[in-house]
């Protein structure tokens, strides 16, 4: 199976720049492509006009791999109440199906469907294809999609696993299509999923925001035997505040503690004005966590933790980072690690970028990442 690998220096932003490398890296775009388009994005717009024009070159040209990609990430930065935005990942989605049906036509993926809170939460099942290791469930983050763990979950049926690849509460088509915005409370999807299928000794692997994710529900799930954090993340609003000066963080947590909604709402109103990235952060936020005001997004985000359960996680643990990751300084490994003081056993590995992987998700080098995961669960 082939996996790309490389970083690419495409865009000044560190926000659109990652995005870039991960359209090419993990969602089937052209690497001479998009760097001929690169730079010519500077706005929310421009990254729509741009991706959306790539994209219909390629589907005129019958290059349908690199259509989903671009359709797909063109919507990335869409904002919600954008009617594209639907219409371009129903389209991407509908193409990735038709393009890749002998997957599912020779069963060697299953799309199945497990009851949660009134919806349907979609599964890609890939049942291990050698003497069978163990079972897998498996997951995205804060923006993902699980089509674009296709082939990480293939990867992993490969060397001897059963996957369960599953879209949660506030993610792509459950999000989209369902409507169902997310829950901290991850344990409760994982839990109808076991239990619809019956499912002891797990692994459980959550990717970005997955890796608050993930050991959360460990924390509240016997079945789950393993957990792998494909990020560190030990609180995602203590993550969000990071960039900011420690001053600042004291200042946004005391206003959040003493609920001084006015005053965050006001300041944010101002940051979204001035920068694209922060409008895509808390638009989509709102929409994508239920919350009606910058001041609620950020209130919720403090239940995105781990620090207040850590003590309930007894299982092994493998935590996977990038040095260079712009989303999330590596820094934070430690309070991570210092929390998780009942966890059978702890493994951190933090990459490099002389490996092309130092950057959020190793998306650069995502066949080491999905390597180092298969050695350490032999090692378990």
């Amino acid at each position: 199976m082939n996996f790309k690998c490389g970083l690419y220096q495409l865009n000044s932003d560190a926000n659109y720049n990652f995005q870039l490398n991960r359209l090419i890296n993990w969602d089937g775009g052209d690497l001479e492509e998009v760097r001929a388009i690169s730079n010519k994005i500077k706005t929310n717009s421009d990254w729509k006009r741009e991706l959306l024009q790539l994209g219909d070159k390629a589907f005129k040209e019958n290059r349908t791999e690199n259509a989903i990609g671009y359709y797909r990430m063109s919507e990335f930065f869409m904002s919600d109440q954008d009617p594209d935005k639907r219409i371009y990942y129903k389209k991407a989605v509908e193409l990735f199906y038709a393009h890749f049906e002998n997957y599912f036509s020779n069963q060697t993926v299953e799309r199945l469907y497990v009851p949660y809170e009134g919806i349907q939460l979609p599964i890609l099942y890939a049942k291990s294809k050698r003497i069978k290791k163990g079972t897998m469930l498996f997951h995205g983050g804060n923006d993902s999609y699980f089509e674009e763990l296709f082939f990480p979950m293939l990867y992993f049926s490969e060397h001897g696993y059963d996957v369960y690849l599953f879209e949660g509460p506030g993610q792509g088509g459950v999000l989209r299509e369902r409507g169902k915005t997310f829950t901290h409370q991850w344990e409760k999807p994982v839990k109808a999923i076991l239990d619809y299928f019956h499912l002891t000794k797990v692994i459980l692997i959550g990717v970005s925001l997955g890796g608050m994710l993930a050991p959360r529900a460990a924390a509240f799930e016997p079945r789950i035997s393993q957990v792998v954090a494909w990020s560190v993340f030990p609180n995602f609003l203590e993550i969000s505040l990071s960039d900011l000066p420690k001053f600042l963080q004291h200042l946004f947590k005391q206003l959040l503690r003493t609920n001084q909604k006015k005053i965050i709402n006001s300041l944010m109103h101002k940051e979204i004005k001035k920068d694209p990235f922060m409008q895509w952060v808390f638009e989509h936020g709102m929409y994508a966590y239920g919350a009606k005001s910058p001041f609620d997004y950020l209130k919720k985000l403090n239940d995105f933790q781990i620090l207040d359960i850590a003590d309930q996680i007894t299982q092994d643990i493998l935590i996977l980072h990038g040095r260079q990751d712009h989303f999330i300084p590596w820094e934070f490994y430690k309070e991570e690690i210092d929390c998780l003081k009942n966890a059978k056993s702890i493994t951190f590995r933090l990459f490099t970028e002389k490996e092309a992987a130092s950057n959020h998700c190793q998306c650069g080098n995502t066949k080491l990442a999905l390597d180092t995961i298969l050695k350490w669960l032999d090692t378990m």
